[in-house]
């Protein structure tokens, strides 16, 4: 499959590439200090793509429309769900404001974190960019360029003193912040669309987790000690692969079985990789948050979770899955010579795909209360208290 070159083909791949990052199936846990008391981070930062993305792509590229943030803001919210994300309920969980985008430059609070996610991103560099692509130019070398001149000249602000001030950080922040992290499976969506063998895309995966670990061991050097890192979710069960790759093998569920032995993979290696930064900087809490079984359980088992067409796309049209690249939702369609508007379906608490390619926020809830409990983690601690280091 070719990048498209017509506009109306370059919005709907640049849709299509609005993923996060990889999730891998749970494994061996390892032991844990016993912790008795839980963590006060006074700040998050996250690094990501459109799944963790709280308004970057926003507010550099067109920013989604109704329906977009119905179901809990009651208006789009520069978030490409329904409602709120995984970022949003960790967030919650700590009595956090929601973080305000790094790239938003109004209306903007930083004092207790900051999200440098932004949709479309990917680990390495991609081929290709926005408006030439599908992919954002801010791809995680430059999400933690980023942070790098956000740590230094947010202090410069707070020793300024004045109206801006107390919108950034405290100094003291950095080190007890939690630093999320959900970014890897655009790189897979990359290779795909680039018409490359599974093979090929499989081949690919250690350069783009060391460029992943590479990122890592620069924020600890500036200071970071507590890691909660999301692997990547089942992508041959969206409605964007299942529609663009539909001669596939698909698995007793329904999904695309080599694409999702892609994000498998990818998980294990990445598992590999936090497992030797943990090794290398024993005095961090690594925590490896496998999303990638909680989310397929969404899928195997829908009725079982209160889930129903899994599927089937919420806010879309046409096709087995209700989705095309013709049209995304909030947009238009003239069929028959009549104008269709793309709205939302009219339950999406009982729906697991939003828009396509990502999820409502009633799966993004199932599966955040789900991770949030330490069951899916290694090491199996809760998210409350994952500023704890395993033992060695």
């Amino acid at each position: 499959m070719k990048f498209p070159t017509k506009p109306k083909q370059a919005v709907s791949l640049l849709l299509i590439f609005m993923l996060v990052l990889p999730h891998a199936s749970a494994t061996i846990l390892s032991p844990v200090v016993h912790a008795q008391k839980n963590c006060d981070f006074p700040a998050i930062f996250n690094l990501g793509d459109s799944n963790s993305d709280t308004g970057g792509y926003a507010a550099c590229f067109d920013p989604p429309t109704s329906p977009y943030g119905d179901t809990y803001f009651h208006m789009p919210a520069r978030r490409f769900s329904d409602g709120r994300l995984m970022i949003d309920f960790i967030a919650e969980t700590f009595g956090l404001p929601f973080l305000h985008a790094y790239l938003d430059s109004l209306g903007t609070n930083f004092s207790r974190g900051i999200n440098f996610a932004t949709a479309a991103s990917t680990i390495r560099l991609p081929d290709r960019i926005i408006p030439n692509g599908g992919f954002s130019p801010f791809y995680l070398d430059l999400q933690y360029s980023q942070f790098v001149q956000f740590k230094s000249r947010s202090q410069l602000i707070r020793e300024r003193g004045g109206l801006f001030a107390s919108l950034m950080p405290k100094e003291e922040y950095f080190p007890k912040a939690l630093y999320t992290f959900d970014i890897g499976q655009n790189d897979l969506g990359e290779g795909f669309f680039a018409n490359l063998t599974i093979e090929e895309v499989n081949a690919s995966v250690p350069d783009i987790v060391n460029k992943f670990s590479a990122n890592i061991k620069n924020i600890y050097r500036l200071g970071a000690r507590s890691f909660w890192i999301h692997n990547t979710g089942p992508i041959g069960c969206l409605p964007y692969i299942l529609t663009a790759f539909s001669s596939a093998e698909k698995d007793s569920v329904g999904c695309l079985k080599p694409h999702n032995e892609v994000a498998q993979y990818f998980n294990l290696k990445l598992k590999e990789a936090v497992t030797q930064l943990r090794n290398e900087f024993p005095s961090a809490a690594f925590t490896y948050v496998d999303i990638y079984s909680v989310k397929y359980s969404l899928f195997a088992e829908p009725q079982k979770h209160g889930f129903e067409l899994p599927l089937v796309t919420c806010c879309g049209y046409g096709g087995q899955y209700n989705f095309s690249t013709e049209v995304i939702c909030g947009g238009t369609i003239t069929v028959n010579g009549t104008k269709i508007f793309v709205g939302s379906c009219e339950r999406p608490s009982v729906r697991v795909v939003w828009d396509g390619i990502h999820y409502t926020e009633a799966a993004n809830k199932f599966v955040f209360d789900q991770i949030s409990t330490g069951s899916f983690s290694d090491p199996p601690i809760p998210l409350k208290r994952a500023c704890h280091r395993t033992s060695n």
